[in-house]
């Protein structure tokens, strides 16, 4: 990702999950960054502005309903004014409302050429109430916010046992199988486990957890989970994108993310995708090394996703 675009962290989570209390930590740590914030509640919340750069522009209030509804027009536009004042920020942060899916937010620096163009999103932290996120377990909003997530910090964790916790992070971990999982307590992260983590790749994702591409990744109970498809062998690229571009077209819908990286035939560079519902985005990446294995290795994350009809497809794609 070129050295220019600006890093962005989207913070989600379900309401009193603690997201407020996160991003009050990110802006008063000491960590030499200045940030702008966008943020929708924005009403209820008390931010240091001294750490933001012209806090009244920087810290943008979308009140007009929630930010996942408004996201194509407000979100772009005040992206773009942010963008004029680039020298004045290091990294943007966006805290959703507790009710929205983050979908909408993602895709907007896929499908918007200046936005893709001055922007990168670097992770998707979503904070979980573990004290009473079973409660709101089958809401749409808890599954997505779940299953988009790259880190996923378990918050409120003095409130309950240690074998409650175990019992959550595996029902988390079968739902979304590569984020990164933290225990806190009001919401003490690190700066450097929200920030700067060039997540939303699926290498990091392996560097993070490799063992999520073992057969147990595969095998759940919840209508959400991960599945895994890693395979050696060289991809037709036509036959690839025919198969990629009926995939969105037929079960976008319930794909909440995909990401990979595949060896196509002819090429020596690996070629990167990732995919937000029907959005999908891929490109040419760095050369294969001489000493590994070219070996092709796409997630999905979604719901109701079928191992065998994934697999089918894929190898269909195969040379």
């Amino acid at each position: 990702m070129a050295a220019s675009t600006v890093p962005v962290t989207l913070l989600t989570g379900y309401l009193g999950s603690g997201k407020t209390t996160l991003l009050n930590r990110i802006l008063t740590e000491q960590h030499g960054q200045k940030i702008a914030v966008i943020v929708n509640e924005f009403g209820e919340v008390g931010i240091d502005h001294q750490l933001i750069i012209d806090a009244d522009e920087e810290i943008f209030e979308m009140n007009n309903g929630c930010i996942c509804c408004t996201v194509r027009g407000d979100l772009i536009r005040i992206i773009g004014n942010l963008m004029q004042r680039r020298d004045k920020f290091d990294r943007l942060v966006i805290e959703t409302t507790g009710l929205a899916d983050p979908a909408p937010v993602i895709q907007t620096f896929f499908v918007d050429d200046d936005v893709q163009a001055q922007t990168h999103l670097d992770a998707v932290v979503t904070m979980v109430d573990a004290k009473h996120i079973l409660q709101h377990w089958e809401a749409k909003e808890v599954q997505e916010q779940i299953a988009f997530a790259d880190v996923i910090a378990l918050n409120k964790v003095d409130l309950v046992s240690g074998a409650d916790l175990d019992a959550l992070e595996q029902k988390i971990r079968a739902m979304n199988a590569i984020a990164k999982i933290y225990r806190t307590q009001d919401a003490t992260l690190a700066i450097e486990q929200v920030l700067g983590l060039d997540a939303f790749n699926l290498e990091r994702a392996l560097a993070i957890d490799p063992d999520f591409l073992g057969e147990e990744a595969h095998e759940h109970d919840e209508t959400v989970g991960s599945i895994a498809i890693i395979q050696e062998g060289a991809l037709d690229g036509e036959k690839l994108n025919d198969w990629m571009s009926e995939l969105v077209r037929t079960q976008g819908e319930n794909i909440f993310r995909m990401k990979g990286i595949l060896n196509l035939a002819g090429r020596d560079h690996r070629f990167v995708f990732q995919g937000v519902h029907m959005i999908f985005d891929g490109r040419q990446d760095r050369l294969w090394s001489a000493t590994e294995s070219r070996v092709n290795q796409l997630v999905f994350i979604g719901r109701g996703l079928d191992q065998a009809s994934l697999q089918a497809g894929f190898d269909r794609c195969l040379v």
